[in-house]
């Protein structure tokens, strides 16, 4: 499978600079992380809430676990992981376990985590199990400008 349509468009649109990276199947972050031989840290993934209000992706990095009492406190909310049904049909253009954290593009509001912004290089899911998108750590922050960013996640 190729990159995921909407993903493809996103970046095309922010005019950013990125490249993409192959590696063996993988079906978690921390083995994408391993199959690629990049740092689990510097893979953002994106973990997908919901509750009355909608959906929120969270991105965080592949060694982390989304603080969820904090960030529904922050957001004065009460969400919880939605459904692979829900993730289905949100991201029907990527396999499934391979989401792309660029809620932008998917129309979802969306958080990321402090210590990605702190990454001299970030990777993430480009809606595949064998790719991976690199852009720079600057670059990443730009292209996520307009998501909400705080501390959500814990090692």
């Amino acid at each position: 499978m190729n990159m995921a349509t909407k993903v493809e468009g996103f970046l095309q649109q922010s005019g950013l600079e990125y490249d993409t990276l192959t590696h063996e199947h993988s079906h978690s972050s921390l083995h994408t992380a391993h199959a690629a031989h990049i740092p689990e840290e510097q893979l953002a993934k994106s973990v997908i809430l919901e509750d009355d209000l909608g959906y929120v992706m969270a991105v965080i990095p592949a060694n982390s676990h989304v603080k969820l009492r904090e960030l529904n406190k922050l957001l004065h909310r009460n969400m919880g992981l939605t459904t692979e049904t829900n993730l289905a049909e949100l991201f029907n253009d990527c396999e499934a376990g391979a989401i792309p954290p660029l809620g932008q593009a998917y129309g979802l509001q969306t958080i990321v985590d402090n210590d990605l912004d702190a990454c001299s290089d970030v990777y993430f899911e480009s809606g595949n199990h064998e790719e991976l998108v690199h852009m720079r750590g600057d670059a990443f922050s730009q292209l996520m400008k307009k998501a909400d960013h705080a501390s959500i996640c814990r090692h």
